[in-house]
């Protein structure tokens, strides 16, 4: 079994009129199993669209992605994504229902039409409340999202990628539009699922510092392509060789 959950090569995604060219532009690179990686670039560069093109969102026009040794095809991908869990840029929640129900929402991918309108069995839920209570959101549990802070929006978001049981978590922009302390808490617990569950994490960032604290690799695009793989120490420098 090879040591990287995550390889991409010559990944090319469709052309983009508006910026003369492939969104991915024959993109190379490997993720190793448990490792926190963060993906950073210009707007534009191209990090989302590799983020969703992980999880089968974009589908690639050339190259290859793997993930867990599987080549990603259409028939490949239903098994794929119950090792992969995604983490949208705002957290993606049902604004009506309560943090519980968001959560219970990460299970709908692993029943049935028939299923779902039976309700969900008492094992699902003691599990959405007891990663509730992991997230320091217990007694949230039956409010409202819309009414929750944006911190603890993004914690029941990640309470419900973690509800599949996901070997590799996909973060898009976690923290975007957070206060400091929120960021930290978002980081923290994205950090806790690395360091104690041995997670792989991939996550997209715009914070360098943060970045730096957090992440064990960066990989750095500018227009479509990697053009830096490697520590997150020397990221100022890389973004300086960009923006010049």
């Amino acid at each position: 079994m090879s040591d990287y959950v995550i390889e991409c090569h010559n990944l090319e995604t469709a052309y983009a009129a508006s910026l003369n060219r492939p969104i991915l532009n024959g993109i190379n690179c490997q993720i190793k199993r448990g490792e926190f990686v963060v993906l950073l670039g210009l707007n534009g560069a191209g990090k989302s669209t590799l983020l969703r093109s992980l999880v089968g969102l974009v589908p690639p026009v050339k190259g290859e992605i793997r993930i867990n040794d599987l080549v990603m095809t259409p028939q490949t991908l239903p098994q794929i994504r119950r090792d992969v869990s995604m983490l949208f840029q705002g957290g993606g929640l049902i604004r009506q229902l309560s943090a519980l129900e968001n959560v219970l929402c990460g299970r709908l991918g692993a029943r049935t039409t028939w299923q779902t309108f039976l309700g969900f069995p008492k094992r699902d839920r003691l599990l959405a409340l007891e990663l509730l209570e992991q997230l320091g959101l217990r007694q949230l549990a039956d409010q409202k999202t819309s009414l929750l802070s944006g911190g603890q929006q993004q914690r029941v978001a990640i309470a419900r990628a973690l509800i599949q049981s996901p070997q590799i978590l996909l973060a898009d922009e976690p923290i975007t539009g957070l206060d400091i302390m929120a960021s930290q808490q978002v980081m923290q617990t994205l950090s806790k699922l690395h360091t104690e569950q041995g997670m792989t994490i991939v996550a997209v960032l715009h914070d360098l510092g943060i970045a730096a604290k957090y992440a064990q690799r960066a990989i750095v695009l500018n227009a479509g392509r990697v053009v830096y793989e490697g520590l997150c120490d020397n990221l100022q420098a890389q973004f300086a060789e960009i923006s010049s």
